[in-house]
């Protein structure tokens, strides 16, 4: 298995380098989609200092308040931050994520949490967030709210996103980190972090450790 130990603070620095622009494309159906650094060959990194889970309070699809730190206590987590109207990276990992999901026992797989944040809360409504998760999997948690609430929330995580902008050719583009990071059931801590080149075979393969609070 693919995996690395960093410092948490080695990886706040690096993650703040870490951005994927991504736009809404066209009716040509192109998106735009930029990369700052040279993808990472490491899927898995195991941190060894933990990140606390974010005290994030936000909207969830059915319009209702959901307490992160409440709603997900003791339970193993994965949280993402992206956006519905991303063309590339952000459904590329969710359905890997929902793929390798399906390949746990029916027990284990009501028992994990992957939460969505959206990075695009002006367009991303809780129906719309909805809507788009239902494609993926029904059980995944959609969230929205105050954008500088987000950004706080993701910061925590060492990841980097800033509002979503028009670039020159007047096309919306959200900048946003691409990690996906695991919390513990044990300890409710940020404990391993994965790439945006982790594959479904990479899931696949760690989420039954995560799901004990283990190591991938």
């Amino acid at each position: 298995m693919r995996k690395k130990t960093f410092a948490a603070a080695a990886m706040l620095a690096a993650a703040t380098m870490t951005l994927t622009a991504c736009g809404s494309g066209d009716d040509s159906g192109k998106p735009v989609a930029v990369v700052s650094e040279e993808t990472s060959h490491q899927a898995a990194t195991v941190l060894d200092q933990p990140f606390e889970k974010p005290d994030l309070v936000l909207t969830d699809t059915h319009g209702k308040k959901y307490d992160l730190r409440q709603e997900t206590a003791g339970r193993p987590t994965l949280i993402y931050f992206g956006y519905t109207h991303c063309p590339d990276v952000c459904p590329l990992t969710m359905n890997n994520l929902a793929v390798a999901k399906k390949a746990l026992p029916k027990a284990e797989q009501d028992k994990l949490r992957v939460v969505f944040v959206t990075t695009d809360p002006g367009r991303d409504t809780p129906a719309e967030l909805g809507k788009w998760l239902n494609g993926i999997d029904p059980q995944f948690i959609g969230l929205t709210g105050d954008f500088a609430t987000i950004q706080a929330g993701a910061r925590s995580l060492g990841i980097a996103i800033e509002p979503t902008k028009k670039d020159k050719n007047g096309k919306l583009v959200s900048v946003h980190g691409t990690q996906v990071v695991a919390f513990s059931p044990k300890t409710n801590q940020g404990y391993v972090v994965y790439g945006e080149d982790a594959t479904v075979d990479d899931y696949t393969k760690d989420l039954p450790k995560i799901i004990k609070g283990q190591n991938p």
